[in-house]
């Protein structure tokens, strides 16, 4: 058991649309905010999507108004839709989750799954 299984990633068209999912492990505990980051070829790791458990997102400038994050907490899993895909967005996005109380946090990271976008 891992405590993040990540898929729905592959290759798509520009234009085109992917998404991904992300199921949490029930025994990490509370879970608090889930996100989704993305490393592109040569390039840092980034921060594309988060949302916190009151449904509060935040999303990076270049993905706003393409990209949606939506999480069900009865199902331990947050996901990522995402639409009008450009070449840019290519690369490998993790899922990314924080749990735990306060005093006892944790953070998670998946495995990643590739994300690749033609022209």
């Amino acid at each position: 058991q891992v405590p993040l299984v990540e898929s729905g990633g592959g290759l798509v068209q520009a234009g085109g649309s992917l998404r991904l999912s992300c199921v949490a492990s029930r025994n990490i505990g509370r879970i608090n905010i889930m996100a989704w980051y993305r490393q592109a070829p040569g390039k840092q790791r980034e921060l594309v999507a988060a949302i916190a458990a009151d449904g509060s997102t935040n999303y990076a400038d270049s993905v706003k108004g393409r990209f949606t994050i939506s999480r069900d907490n009865a199902d331990n899993t947050v996901y990522l839709q995402m639409d009008s895909l450009k070449p840019e967005d290519t690369g490998v996005y993790y899922c990314n989750v924080d749990a735990g109380q306060i005093w006892s946090r944790v953070n998670y990271w998946g495995q990643g799954t590739q994300v690749t976008v033609s022209s």
